[in-house]
């Protein structure tokens, strides 16, 4: 059975307050992502009480990719101890 390809539709998103109009073939899931991409801004807006949105978009992504980085760590461990089995 073969997969049918999904057709890009546009979406618009809103993260800190700017919108977004983005192609996907996965509104749902880009949706999601922009809700928790702009809960984590804000988070981290708060944290560091400046209006510089560049510097806070760039902690944000630093703190994204350490959570990222720690995952794969975690899974990389986890595949190596199955395969020890």
């Amino acid at each position: 059975m073969t997969e049918e390809k999904k057709q890009p539709q546009r979406v618009v998103i809103e993260m800190f307050g700017q919108t977004y109009q983005l192609k996907t073939d996965d509104p749902e899931r880009l949706k999601r992502l922009a809700v928790e991409s702009d809960r984590r801004i804000k988070e981290m807006s708060k944290k560091v009480r400046s209006f510089d949105v560049q510097r806070i978009a760039a902690l944000t992504v630093l703190q994204m990719m350490d959570e990222y980085e720690q995952l794969q760590r975690d899974y990389d461990e986890l595949v190596q101890l199955l395969e020890e089995k």
